[in-house]
């Protein structure tokens, strides 16, 4: 047994295991499975530029396989077949497409287009039909003519803008702005001012106010207490007398009533302030007729 395990038999083990593990590491960072437990599929291109065997195979964004193998036909170069191992249990159904897809980075991979009626499935080694996304790339290259054709029009509204921006009506708008900026600063300073002197006053305010409503409860009160009915039977009463000395006075009955009704009496009152003038007057013109003086 020791002479079967000699240095060079030792030698050929090491080397034979160390191929199995270069084998099996490569897959492995290759991002294929070691021990295959996939199902192979069939995709037919015309051109596979950028995908690589280990690409990975995408479905909505969830890894589901790898790219395996590319054969390439040189009789027929156009003819290109990627083998794609996809996971046991997932399903392809008919009219299922893939596409080679790009991001900015440069990183490929295969995206499946998944059919419309999930219940008619492919069978396992089918084959696919392949083409090339356009990516973000390739829609940047569509948008090009558009761009191109955007280009005089952008030009015109430039030149718009500038003849625009040069008016100095925009220079003296901008100037107006800035002094109505200022207008509403010194506004909003002055209101500022104003609440402040309005919340110190408030208090006072609020104190007069408590005692105008003090007073006016305590008149209510007073008016509540006070007998209405007595008051208006005085007042019913006073208007009565009123009445009666109004009645009085336009009647012939007492002095008043004939000052105001007898045209006699006011006649004789009438000549006796007349007469009494005269004797004023005679008096004033010859007072030794009424006054005697008698010295001894």
């Amino acid at each position: 047994m020791k002479k079967f395990f000699t240095k060079e038999v030792q030698i050929a083990l090491v080397a034979i295991v160390a191929i199995v593990v270069l084998y099996f590491g490569l897959k492995f960072l290759k991002g294929l499975t070691m021990f295959s437990d996939s199902d192979n599929y069939y995709v037919r291109f015309d051109d596979v530029t950028g995908m690589s065997v280990s690409s990975p195979v995408y479905v909505n964004g969830f890894k589901v396989g790898v790219v395996e193998d590319i054969i390439t036909d040189y009789n027929d170069l156009s003819n290109i077949v990627a083998v794609i191992g996809l996971d046991r249990n997932m399903r392809l159904p008919k009219g299922s497409k893939a596409e080679i897809d790009s991001d900015l980075l440069g990183n490929v991979r295969l995206v499946l287009k998944m059919g419309e009626n999930p219940t008619d499935l492919m069978a396992v080694g089918d084959t696919i039909v392949g083409s090339m996304a356009k990516g973000a790339m390739g829609k940047a290259a569509d948008m090009i003519p558009q761009v191109q054709e955007m280009l005089p029009k952008l030009d015109s509204i430039l030149a718009s803008i500038n003849v625009l921006l040069a008016d100095p009506a925009i220079a003296n708008s901008m100037h107006n702005v800035d002094a109505i900026t200022a207008s509403l600063n010194k506004t909003s300073q002055e209101l500022s001012l104003m609440s402040a002197q309005l919340n110190r006053q408030l208090p006072d305010m609020l104190a007069k106010t408590n005692g105008v409503l003090d007073n006016t409860n305590t008149l209510t009160k007073n008016l509540s207490e006070v007998d209405v009915a007595a008051t208006m039977a005085k007042v019913n009463s006073t208007l009565d007398n009123v009445d009666a000395m109004t009645a009085r006075l336009n009647s012939n009955e007492g002095t008043l009533g004939l000052l105001m009704r007898d045209p006699g009496l006011y006649n004789n009152l009438n000549a006796t302030m007349m007469h009494a003038d005269s004797l004023m007057i005679d008096l004033k013109a010859h007072p030794k007729r009424y006054v005697h003086f008698s010295v001894w």
